[in-house]
């Protein structure tokens, strides 16, 4: 039996940033620690159980004052994802750490990792095997041939990765990372006979993203993320805009467009109130999938909360922004 998969993904995947880079661990420009959840729903126009993604994610900077112009970050992340008849749920847990060091005045390199615990199962009673079809339909009554050896498993899971952050001034600040996710190839199967074609496969990220402050009501923040992995690759492309509505930065409002490639056109819109983020997304399908699902593809939000412990310490990286501290 061969089943192909997919990572666990998002389409805000800026607003996912420990499982789109480790090197992302603590690299917050404006700001000393972040918090945040996502939710994804994919597919429930058209499957009577839509796959759906949960995440939440914790990261903060050390260390700034002991180390010459660097600082460590440290976080975690869970990740959880239902999907199918066999409510196949994987369950990930992961610990991240990075290296942040300002090479000269307007840049910085870092440097990062993290490692996990992998878990996934699998209910088999819903499931419908070739050998249960009678001619007309499938039935669950009818003995089946298919077996598995264990409907749970679990593995160790690791990440690395680097960024580079660009900030000539406190109007541009310009970032671009690549990270390696699953270097350890864990072993991945719920049969015992299991090869080395059941290890799970590589996956290579990189993105670009740029902050521009255009003026007092105004700030753009464009994005691009590709990912492959055996394969199968993604591109995503697109733009947020910030609009300063209280004059001090309190209150913006954010509207967004992003675009994946042969696939959705992905819409979206915000909130951001004092500390607190809030977006939501839409994919609208634009494959030939669309007739199938009447482009409706999946939605999605984020909850972000970024803030500062100490608001007199040093701002080792500058980033454009409407509020001052």
């Amino acid at each position: 039996m061969i089943a192909n998969s997919q990572d666990l993904h998002f389409s805000q995947f800026f607003n996912s940033p420990l499982t789109t880079n480790p090197a992302n661990t603590g690299f917050i420009p404006d700001g000393d620690y972040r918090l945040g959840i996502n939710y994804r729903n994919q597919w429930s126009s058209v499957m009577t159980l839509p796959y759906k993604t949960m995440s939440a994610f914790a990261d903060a900077q050390i260390m700034k004052d002991k180390l010459d112009n660097g600082w460590i970050g440290i976080g975690g992340v869970i990740l959880r994802d239902v999907a199918g008849s066999g409510n196949l749920t994987s369950t990930k847990v992961y610990g991240s750490v990075a290296y942040h060091q300002m090479l000269g005045y307007s840049s910085l390199l870092s440097l990062g990792f993290n490692v996990g615990y992998a878990n996934k199962q699998i209910n088999t009673v819903n499931l419908k095997f070739p050998d249960q079809f009678d001619g007309k339909f499938f039935d669950n009554k009818i003995p089946t041939s298919a077996q598995i050896d264990r409907n749970n498993i679990g593995y160790l899971d690791m990440q690395v990765g680097m960024n580079y952050a660009y900030f000539p001034t406190e109007n541009i600040y310009v970032n671009g990372g690549f990270s390696v996710h699953h270097v350890n190839k864990p072993r991945e199967s719920f049969f015992d006979d299991a090869d080395a074609s059941n290890q799970v496969p590589m996956r290579y990220i990189g993105f670009l993203n740029g902050i521009f402050k255009i003026n007092d009501q105004w700030i753009l923040n464009p994005n691009i993320y590709y990912t492959r992995q055996t394969t199968l690759d993604e591109f995503v492309a697109g733009m947020n805009a910030h609009y300063n509505l209280s004059g001090d930065g309190m209150y913006q409002m954010i509207g967004g467009l992003y675009y994946r490639h042969k696939e959705a056109i992905i819409p979206m819109i915000g909130l951001g109130y004092n500390d607190y983020t809030f977006t939501f997304s839409y994919d609208a399908t634009m494959s030939s999938l669309k007739d199938y699902n009447n482009s409706r593809g999946a939605f999605e939000f984020s909850l972000v909360k970024q803030g500062i412990i100490n608001p007199n310490g040093r701002r080792i990286t500058p980033c454009p922004t409407f509020r001052t501290y």
